[in-house]
């Protein structure tokens, strides 16, 4: 009870604090976010734990971390390759007290055949890039003979030969910008840079303004001062970047829909039917390049069309000895050949259940499995080595005769990584039950790949977050001020390191479905790299148990310390009587999405004749009075009820009206949230208010859909403060 007393206050200290937004430089952070607290000082104490939380919390040991990081980095588990892992995840959590199995899916997939690139220049001379990552002695995973190849998952088969143009980031401004210029697309080769929006989207607009390839590399400005040029040596011998590495994933078009591309909106079973995939698909070949590779062909580029300073695009230049011009490269020629294997095939999705007192609440807590290289080291398996160890910890706490109140499912997700497939297929087979008992939702993806600890998450769920914090212990760091009593929130608050920031749920991982389809609480969390941190090399082989027990976490401390962050955050939601979930927080962030929303308007000059946000403005105040009356009746309102209104008030962002079912985002149904969903044109970061910034930054300031878009989100505002009202 106590709080739901207290959400309220906070929520007034929240409102107060200056709102920022943060230019994300790395694609994993590809996410508004919002300053909530702004602290100088001395370190807090960590905060005094209960019994219960010191079972949990004492059952983390580094050296089994170790372990299990070991098991997940050493075999090949690309989306639906290893079954047998899957079934050892789910026979790890039997061990402790869970009632486990596996859940099958048949999807499409599409995996490597044969890749080429060569680029004859003017002259004759000719180009081939290795395509390839260097085999490191010091890194035995790189020498695996069934290491995985450069790629994109889904990509598409073909050959294209043209002029190469380079085309930045490939966010449709870019390409506006190039057409600005006189710069032609058609039938050319676009080089794009890695960042910012989902890579998928890169290939997407190189399609739509005509192009008939695609190749993607990553440029080291996205390192910062951690290069071979500024005197760090590359890795395996320092932090910098290995100069061959190669970010391989998927170039689904995420924004449209996740999940298996062939069944949208529905389970993939083995009978099911299949839609095409043309839509959100790639009908151009792509290949991913390192920036060794690229280099040559930014070079080639030089001098060629207008120069990176004219074209004047946020980070099209990047850190290379090059001028970044645009092109094309008259005269010089790409040839590009790929080929994929499609086909029909199972992934397996681990569960583990510990069944809790109340049948009609349940939490689950996920975290997908399988990895595009080898090892994975940070990327997924820093999160599946601490979901093991969770595990460890309720089984202990089991032993002493405790039951959750509240049935907590863990999941291991497989085929996150071609389109959130995995957690996709479960949502979509069980979303019935889901919307009626779900209280929240955990996402552990990259537990660990620095220091930093990071979170995104739905407005609700800020608060326990927040104090969640201040109970766990962290790994110092080289700042002078922290002690052997920092603690995870001392991290995380301080401006020169976490920055008191909890991001907006876009896309890009398994909280996708669960929050942006069906309102389910959400939140994701783990430790990103800060800016003197070694380079985290993501997707590419040298994401491996050597890097991590080298250079990202040796002695998997900061493992430690995140797993004990999840596990009790995973506690009290599964445990406390009242659920911790902060409804009030909603409405301060709804109002400062509105705010943000009215300056997009100016911005495009759509007046408030055109386009009217009174009703929506009044909704929400609509729905900050009834959150305001659910927290100050708590000691009148039995546990019973105030727990169905916070489990399912959320519904209704997803759902305007209690009788009919929403139609969701207009030419993206699958997106039913009104408050949030991952930009058309970013896959990865959120926009608030969708469908009505969409419609004026997207659709040609369709001012008539706009207001349609107010229409349908005030209605959904006002129908989850409906449900609040108890």
């Amino acid at each position: 009870m106590e709080l739901l007393v207290y959400v309220l206050a906070f929520a007034a200290v929240v409102s107060a604090c200056q709102r920022r937004e943060r230019d994300q430089v790395n694609e994993l952070a590809g996410k508004r976010r919002r300053t909530l607290v702004r602290r100088q000082g001395q370190t807090t104490s960590p905060a005094q734990l209960d019994e219960n939380e010191s079972v949990l919390v004492n059952s983390f040991e580094s050296t089994d971390l170790d372990s299990w990081s070991y098991y997940y980095t050493h075999g090949l588990h690309v989306a639906g390759t290893n079954q047998s892992m899957a079934q050892w995840t789910a026979d790890r959590w039997a061990e402790n007290g869970f009632t486990s199995g596996l859940a099958t899916y048949y999807t499409y997939l599409n995996y490597p055949v044969s890749k080429s690139l060569t680029f004859t220049s003017s002259n004759g001379t000719v180009y081939t890039p290795s395509l390839a990552e260097d085999v490191l002695e010091q890194d035995e995973t790189t020498s695996y003979p069934n290491r995985v190849p450069t790629y994109h998952g889904y990509s598409f088969s073909g050959s294209a030969s043209g002029e190469l143009v380079y085309v930045g980031r490939g966010q449709k401004a870019d390409f506006d910008r190039l057409v600005a210029l006189g710069v032609d697309l058609k039938g050319k080769i676009a080089l794009a840079r890695y960042g910012g929006p989902f890579r998928g989207l890169k290939v997407k607009n190189s399609q739509q303004y005509g192009m008939i390839g695609t190749l993607i590399y990553t440029d080291i400005a996205d390192d910062g001062n951690i290069t071979e040029s500024k005197g760090y040596a590359a890795y395996p011998d320092g932090p910098a970047r290995n100069p061959s590495s190669v970010q391989r994933g998927s170039v689904q078009f995420l924004s449209q829909y996740p999940g298996d591309p062939t069944t949208p909106g529905y389970p993939s079973k083995e009978d099911s039917p299949r839609a095409g995939t043309d839509s959100v698909t790639p009908r151009i070949p792509s290949i991913p390049l390192s920036w060794q590779d690229a280099q040559p062909l930014l070079r080639a580029l030089d001098g060629q069309g207008p120069s990176g300073k004219q074209i004047n695009r946020t980070s099209w230049i990047g850190a290379l000895n090059v001028t970044y011009s645009a092109g094309p490269t008259s005269g010089a020629i790409i040839n590009l050949t790929n080929t994929m294997r499609d086909t029909i095939t199972p992934i397996w999705d681990a569960y583990g259940i510990i069944n809790g007192t109340s049948q009609d609440e349940v939490l689950i807590v996920g975290n997908h499995r399988d990895a595009w290289p080898i090892g994975g080291a940070a990327d997924p398996n820093s999160g599946s080595a601490v979901m093991i160890e969770l595990s460890k910890a309720f089984g202990a706490l089991l032993k002493t005769g405790w039951q959750p109140r509240r049935t907590i499912v863990l999941a291991s997700w497989d085929a996150e990584e071609y389109g959130l497939l995995g957690s996709t297929e479960w949502v979509e087979e069980y979303a019935p039950w889901l919307v009626g008992a779900a209280v929240a939702y955990i996402n552990l993806d990259t537990a660990v790949s620095g220091p930093i600890p990071g979170v995104s998450a739905t407005p609700d769920l800020h608060n326990i977050a927040i104090q969640t914090m201040k109970k766990i212990l962290y790994p110092s760091s080289s700042q002078s001020n922290l002690t052997n009593t920092t603690t995870m929130y001392d991290i995380w608050s301080s401006p020169s390191l976490g920055g008191g920031e909890i991001g907006v749920l876009g896309s890009g991982s398994d909280y996708t479905s669960f929050l942006h389809s069906n309102g389910i609480s959400s939140i994701d969390l783990g430790s990103d790299a800060g800016p003197t941190s070694p380079v985290y090399h993501y997707h590419s082989n040298y994401d491996s148990y050597h890097w991590m027990t080298t250079f990202g976490d040796p002695g998997f401390q900061t493992h430690k310390a995140i797993g004990q962050y999840i596990t009790l955050l995973t506690y009290h939601l599964a445990n406390d009587e009242v659920l911790p979930l902060d409804p009030a927080n909603y409405g301060v962030e709804m109002t400062g999405y509105l705010e943000e929303l009215s300056d997009v308007l100016a911005a495009a000059n759509v007046s408030a004749a055109e386009v009217d946000l009174a009703d929506l403005e009044a909704a929400i105040a609509e729905f900050n009075a009834s959150a305001a009356a659910l927290t100050s009746n708590t000691t009148t309102i039995s546990p019973t009820v105030l727990n169905a209104a916070l489990k399912s008030y959320q519904r209704g962002f997803t759902n305007p009206s209690p009788s009919s079912s929403s139609p969701g985002l207009p030419r993206r149904p699958y997106f039913k949230h009104v408050v949030f969903a991952p930009g058309l044109d970013t896959g990865y970061a959120a926009v608030t208010w969708p469908g009505i910034t969409e419609a004026i930054t997207q659709y040609g300031r369709n001012v008539s859909e706009a207001r349609s878009e107010v229409v349908r989100a005030a209605g959904a505002v006002r129908r989850a403060g409906e449900i609040l009202r108890v």
